[in-house]
């Protein structure tokens, strides 16, 4: 290679950005208060410079000041490990903790600081935590006061349920009760972590364990509660929500716990005068108060409210902007109806017959219950659902389908049919869940038959004749025909052929 190509290689080496340069541009862009630029290049900074400390503590400060107090935290101990002398990172540590509520240690962090730099520029702001810390101290018993290890074990336990995955959740939480054995959010965590792998007994098990030695746990009861309603215990159910309606809880935390569960129970206008009450105090919730708000308040008649607090929902989680529970609901369908019946939803979801269970997965997409069910961990098990119920579900999620063959076709056909029939029953009442009950055993049949449902609306006007036909006396092929705007021939042809896929009982 020749000098001059050298020297070209040189100035392109000394060009490569490290974790210094980005360093450098994050604090400039968060001196010109631009934090989503800061952001990323202090996110940049410590991807190339893993071990450095300032770097972890700057990206810990802009972290923080987002209000991620959890990830500040493990960032800023990070840091705290790889230097513990650092004054400036110690008094972030003091915050941070401060922030969270651990206020123990926010004090210790703080005392510390002022021991390493007394004159230091952050000595004041140490004092206020320390005097922070001492005022809100005399409002609770010693054992009230979090430690912070077992606190960030239990977050990570929390944080692991909430992405799917119980079983390393298990394992933390298992081991929180061994070395705590008096700390009740890990046995009610681990009880709910139980609860969704399927081990209902021991989840039970631990609760009652729990109530025995602290009695009137209200995370506890409220948790017993959830378990009777999906378990179908209703005797058990009713009795909880007796004792549960009682009780007047004062601090926040129990308000909500108590909000949301009357919400995820069904008791709507109980769930929105907590939930509310709450609001009202000045609360600021996460993501899963407003989701309960909403949904409570527009199933109690709510509406402005539920528009305002599902707005904010999305301000904190984009990811639920358009999943409303009103959304994609017909404005003529009413909360009494079945489609908006939750119970009603659910029986069929779980039930043992495939036919019953594509009715739910169909009226699931006109549910105002559908983010709440499918958001479930243990509902609805995708692996378990045939392909047909598969394409049920994702039609009533409103996914795009990608027509490649004949069978995608009918299956599209056989949806427009379903569509037509629910559009003379809505919103529907008693006799149209048996109409749909009945469309749907001939459906499933004709879809395993690969039959090509060549005519939604004669289709559609069969089902309904040979229903009513039935049931009831006067009903006449002209009337029906005339309802789906098909020839009275045309009626009779399509009746024949759904005849074939009426199931046989051997007598």
């Amino acid at each position: 290679m020749d000098k001059k190509h050298k020297n070209i290689d040189k100035k392109i080496i000394s060009f490569i950005p490290d974790g210094e340069f980005y360093y450098q541009k994050g604090l400039k862009a968060m001196q010109r208060e631009r934090l989503d630029e800061a952001h990323k290049y202090l996110q940049r900074a410590v991807e190339l410079s893993p071990n450095d400390p300032l770097i972890l503590m700057q990206y810990g400060i802009l972290i923080m000041e987002e209000g991620m107090f959890e990830e500040a935290y493990e960032i800023l101990s990070a840091a705290h490990g790889l230097d513990p002398a650092q004054e400036d990172i110690i008094f972030y540590l003091a915050e941070v903790h401060a922030h969270l509520g651990l206020l123990r240690d926010a004090k210790i962090y703080a005392e510390k600081y002022i021991s390493l730099a007394p004159d230091g520029p952050l000595a004041d702001d140490s004092m206020e935590i320390i005097d922070f810390a001492e005022q809100e101290e005399a409002f609770f018993q010693d054992d009230e006061m979090p430690d912070s290890e077992v606190y960030f074990l239990q977050e990570k336990a929390r944080r692991l349920m909430e992405s799917g995955d119980f079983e390393e959740a298990i394992e933390i939480l298992e081991a929180i009760i061994v070395d705590y054995p008096d700390f009740w959010a890990a046995y009610n965590n681990l009880a709910l972590a139980y609860f969704y792998v399927g081990k209902i007994n021991p989840a039970k098990e631990l609760l009652y364990d729990v109530l025995d030695k602290n009695k009137g746990n209200i995370h506890a009861l409220c948790n017993l509660a959830v378990f009777y309603y999906y378990e179908k215990e209703k005797d058990e159910l009713e009795e909880m929500l007796e004792l549960l309606l009682k009780i007047k809880p004062y601090q926040f935390v129990h308000r909500y716990k108590l909000g949301a569960t009357f919400a995820l129970v069904g008791k709507h206008k109980e769930a929105y005068g907590w939930l509310r009450s709450l609001q009202r105090r000045g609360f600021e919730g996460d993501a899963g108060y407003y989701f309960w708000l909403a949904h409570s308040a527009y199933f109690s008649g709510n509406e402005t409210v539920a528009k305002e607090s599902y707005k904010r929902l999305v301000e904190l989680d984009p990811s639920k902007e358009g999943l409303e529970p009103w959304k994609n609901v017909d404005a003529s369908s009413k909360l009494e109806s079945y489609e908006q019946d939750r119970d009603f939803l659910l029986s069929k979801i779980t039930n043992k017959y495939r036919s019953e269970r594509l009715l739910g997965f169909y009226l699931l997409g006109k549910s105002a219950h559908k983010q709440e069910i499918i958001s479930h961990p243990t509902l609805i098990d995708i692996d378990k659902l045939s392909v047909i119920e598969q394409l049920f579900l994702a039609q009533s999620l409103n996914y795009d389908f990608k027509v490649e063959n004949e069978f995608d076709h009918s299956f599209m056909r056989a949806v427009e049919t379903t569509d037509l029939i629910y559009d003379n029953y809505k919103p529907l009442n008693k006799q149209g869940t048996h109409l749909f009950q009945m469309w749907f055993t001939l459906c499933e049949m004709a879809l395993l038959r690969s039959y090509p449902f060549r005519n939604p609306a004669a289709l559609a006007a069969a089902t309904d004749y040979m229903f009513q036909s039935s049931r009831y006396k006067g009903v006449t092929k002209k009337a029906v025909a005339e309802t789906y705007g098909i020839s009275v021939p045309t009626l009779t042809k399509y009746v024949s052929e759904l005849i074939e896929f009426l199931p046989h009982f051997n007598a």
